[in-house]
């Protein structure tokens, strides 16, 4: 659930801020820094003062940050800032877990999502997500895999062909499993698992695409498709891209966002906050001082 408002009482030691804060964005925002030959000032999704919690204890506090169209965001920070509990209120898997709320909003095409006139179930078709660990459905077949969703969504059985075909083939996985699209799901490799649940999330064809820690479980090879994907996929999707590698956030994405204890501590462009960080805590991370 998400509430416009802070539940009271809150434990002293997480109440959240009262005062109005500005976007904790450093320097120039992402949308300002569009690269030529491409239309990036289009905000896709946006965050707003967000603020996420299990119970009373505070995960995220009061992120406001947005991400533009055709671009890949990497967050970054060490275990337990909230990078990931971040990621999942952007299509509201927050909410599903235990004693998960939250406050703010969270702008897709300037609508927010949580506003009770958006289906959840919706949302997640428009902003899909990829976790960790591949997570294929080990009873179904390659093809039913990616066909899952749009069944639920009441997909025309005729055109359901050219839409699996569509999506293993923005995975990069179509030449691979062409000749045994009736094979079980688990004969593949994890690499190829992990291929195959981004063919699941983008049949729907979402804006957004959500990736939580994608290569985590993938030796080299896997890892190196997956960041080609990244580089592929952007042209027609926005994402954000949770990793504890900034050697990957380095190689994948347009914008880094650096988390620490539950706050964006900076954010902007991958090559200027790699190479000349605003904040001394941004710097301290990535010189390797902690985290």
């Amino acid at each position: 659930m998400i509430s416009n408002s802070v539940a009271a009482p809150l434990d002293p030691a997480v109440t959240l801020p009262t005062s109005p804060a500005p976007a904790p964005v450093a320097n120039e925002s992402p949308a300002g820094q569009a690269g030529a030959g491409r239309d990036n000032t289009l905000v896709r999704i946006e965050t707003r003062r967000l603020t996420a919690l299990f119970g009373r204890n505070v995960a995220v506090r009061e992120v406001s940050l947005f991400f533009p169209t055709n671009t890949v965001t990497a967050i970054i920070g060490p275990s337990g800032c909230g990078k990931s509990t971040f990621l999942r209120c952007l299509n509201r898997m927050h909410e599903l877990s235990e004693g998960g709320w939250a406050t703010g909003s969270v702008l897709l095409d300037g609508e927010d999502i949580y506003s009770g006139t958006l289906d959840p179930v919706s949302v997640r078709r428009r902003i899909g997500m990829v976790f960790q660990r591949p997570t294929p459905f080990p009873t179904m077949s390659i093809y039913d895999n990616v066909a899952a969703g749009l069944r639920v969504a009441g997909t025309r059985r005729a055109d359901l062909d050219q839409i699996v075909e569509r999506a293993l083939r923005q995975a990069a996985l179509w030449d691979e499993v062409k000749d045994r699209l009736r094979s079980s799901a688990i004969a593949l490799s994890g690499g190829q698992q992990q291929r195959l649940c981004i063919a699941r999330a983008v049949a729907p064809a979402p804006e957004v695409l959500l990736l939580d820690e994608p290569t985590a479980s993938l030796d080299p090879a896997g890892t190196q498709r997956i960041e080609e994907l990244c580089h592929e996929l952007k042209r027609q999707y926005t994402i954000v891209i949770v990793t504890h590698n900034m050697q990957q956030a380095a190689r994948v994405s347009d914008y880094t966002a650096f988390f620490y204890l539950g706050e964006l501590i900076e954010i902007d462009r991958t090559t200027q906050l790699f190479t000349k960080p605003a904040k001394e805590q941004t710097e301290a991370y990535l010189t390797g001082r902690f985290g």
